[in-house]
């Protein structure tokens, strides 16, 4: 294997590219990126640069030293348009096309969108300055989605004097993928905090001045932000004939194709730890997929599969958020430790009869460790010695 392409340039792509060349890969190694700047961390975004505690000079993964180390053909500004799997290269907005011998994707996310013109959203560096630069004391900010980012999100602006009201659709924000006590709790922390949150609202127009509902309401607004989730960027691959569903579906050693892998946000793959399909869009799965798609397309005489614990975290108001494993469509939830009431507990998490989750808030890092390892062991629920015994 003599050239080898990566196709985005976050955190995925570049920890690919990095463990290429730590496994002795040597020949030509592109790196191709859609936004002009070099590979930078995107959790900040929604905390520390828009609250301002931090300039972007603290973003870039690397230093341009490290980057230079690598030895890349690095296409920054570029994004794809499309694949020929038969004769193996890439195309460019540029017009270029890309040969490659190994192929690893990693082209992530954006930001779904409502109708309506003006409305913010939040994924990039420019993103991010263009919010903060509106956020005011006593400014009026309506944030649309109460999920992870857009929690993050209101509970900066309340920081920086704005008012908020924070709109989701559901009953309780994030019940659906943490349950519904540990929903309320963090639920409650936006209302304390002065939050207008307003539950089963669904809302059909965003944009400059406020927002429309469903119901013939409206909210009024200085800014909105647009906080309603995720779509894999996929489209430069139709017509490829590679499978894509949700993502870019792959095996459990991420592989798409032959010679075709992906990592990171974009990547549909087969976890055989939980036995499903899934694409996770945390940080730390980024890094750590992105190595793993290198490994097995580097060495596929010994590919392994790629079955890792998740692990997420968020910062809301003075709540540090922790969790790993597979939270979604578990069966049940059980507080182990703490009080949920003080924002200070460890809550478990049950698919089947196995345990396949654990979220702290409140607690130190070395509370949750274990609960990893029992995960990644495949503990039963009635096995860990973690969990108390049944009455």
């Amino acid at each position: 294997m003599k050239r080898v392409l990566v196709v985005g340039a976050s955190a995925a792509g570049l920890a690919a590219a990095e463990t290429l060349r730590r496994e002795g890969f040597d020949g030509t190694l592109t790196l191709v990126g859609d936004e002009p700047a070099a590979p930078y961390d995107r959790p900040p975004l929604s905390k520390q640069i828009l609250s301002g505690e931090w300039s972007p000079t603290r973003l870039p993964l690397r230093a341009p030293a490290d980057l230079d180390a690598l030895d890349l053909d690095l296409r920054l500004g570029a994004a794809a348009t499309g694949l020929d799997l038969a004769e193996r290269a890439v195309r460019l907005a540029d017009g270029a096309a890309v040969p490659y011998d190994g192929l690893i994707v990693a082209t992530g996310v954006r930001p779904r969108r409502l109708p309506g013109r003006g409305a913010h959203v939040l994924r990039t560096l420019d993103d991010a300055l263009a919010l903060r630069g509106r956020l005011e004391p006593g400014r009026r900010l309506a944030v649309v989605g109460a999920g992870f980012l857009g929690s993050e999100a209101a509970a900066v602006a309340r920081g920086l004097g704005c008012e908020v009201t924070l709109l989701e659709p559901a009953p309780v924000p994030l019940a659906h993928a943490l349950g519904e006590q540990v929903g309320r709790v963090l639920s409650r922390a936006h209302l304390e905090h002065g939050v207008d949150l307003r539950t089963g609202v669904t809302v059909t127009e965003a944009g400059k001045g406020g927002v429309r509902l469903a119901d013939g309401g409206s909210v009024e607004a200085d800014e909105v932000l647009v906080a309603v989730g995720s779509l894999p960027n996929t489209e430069w691959l139709v017509g490829s004939g590679l499978t894509v569903a949700d993502g870019l579906v792959c095996d459990a050693y991420c592989a798409a194709a032959p010679d075709v892998y992906a990592a990171g946000d974009v990547a549909r793959w087969h976890n055989p730890l939980f036995g499903t399909s899934m694409r996770i869009e945390h940080r730390t799965n980024a890094a750590e997929q992105g190595m793993a798609a290198a490994r097995n397309l580097l060495h596929p005489e010994a590919r392994k599969p790629f079955a890792p614990v998740p692990y997420f975290w968020s910062d809301q108001y003075d709540m540090k958020v922790q969790a790993y494993g597979y939270l979604r469509g578990h069966d049940g939830v059980a507080v182990v430790e703490g009080d949920l009431d003080e924002r200070r507990f460890l809550a478990a998490y049950r698919t089947g009869d196995r345990l396949t989750g654990v979220l702290t808030v409140g607690l130190p890092p070395k509370a949750i460790r274990p609960w990893r390892q029992a995960i990644a062991a495949g503990a039963g629920w009635h096995e860990s010695d973690l969990l108390p015994a049944p009455a």
